[in-house]
């Protein structure tokens, strides 16, 4: 079994078509060998896919490369993902399976407070983020804190030089990407990028302005949008 680092925290009728999102999007990555796959979803809404034939290893790895893996303990200096779960004073908490607290100093996003670094890379609540894990919690300041990886910092970083971007979570990519096309935003953007399964980020074309966007199509999604403004 492999239980996957993305949420699954939507309910009712959503809840079931982030099921069938999240299935389709498994046989994509693992349809093409010899298995079969059962989907769940835990207590604390990480799904978990059950794999069963002659290729279940290889499709165990798979799914860890593409999604990131929720495990049961936490080892020092490895790398995990974990979804943000929370932001503080201090930090950021991210949801591994166990809460992972990242420190301001630790996230290497530039100044300011945590608060002010999520609005400014627009990270939605729940958004699968990357991480070097520290060790347990600090023990009269002799464990090394948990830490952003250098590719996740990258990859943040590198959404700020772009056109711009508008970050949604709560729903799946083609509920996003149906909600821009029926406000009349077809022409307004370049694609929408998956960040987890219900976290999305819409790459806006070169002359879209990310918080007219937001104006626009706000009322249509009932989710947490943060605009990047390069």
């Amino acid at each position: 079994m492999v239980v996957l680092a993305t949420k699954l925290y939507v309910d009712g009728d959503a809840r079931e078509r982030s099921l069938d999102s999240l299935r389709s999007l498994v046989t994509n990555e693992i349809g093409d060998l010899e298995v079969e796959f059962d989907l769940g979803v835990r207590h604390d809404e990480f799904p978990s896919v059950t794999i069963e034939g002659a290729d279940a290893t290889v499709a165990r790895n798979v799914l860890r490369e593409e999604f990131g893996e929720i495990v049961s303990d936490l080892e020092s200096g490895e790398t995990y993902v974990g979804t943000l779960e929370s932001w503080d004073d201090d930090g950021f908490v991210l949801d591994a399976g166990q809460a992972v607290r990242i420190p301001t100093d630790e996230l290497g996003l530039g100044p300011g407070s945590a608060e002010q670094i999520r609005e400014r890379f627009g990270l939605v609540q729940h958004v699968p983020l990357a991480f070097v894990y520290g060790g347990d919690e600090p023990n009269e300041g002799t464990a090394t804190p948990s830490r952003l990886t250098d590719a996740e910092r990258d990859r943040l970083y590198e959404w700020t030089r772009g056109n711009g971007r508008l970050n949604v979570n709560c729903a799946t990519r083609a509920e996003v990407r149906a909600t821009l096309n029926r406000a009349g935003h077809a022409q307004d953007y370049v694609t929408v990028e998956r960040l987890g399964l219900l976290e999305q980020s819409v790459v806006c074309t070169e002359d879209t302005d990310p918080p007219g966007l937001l104006a626009s199509v706000g009322e249509y999604l009932p989710a947490e949008l943060r605009c990047v403004v390069p």
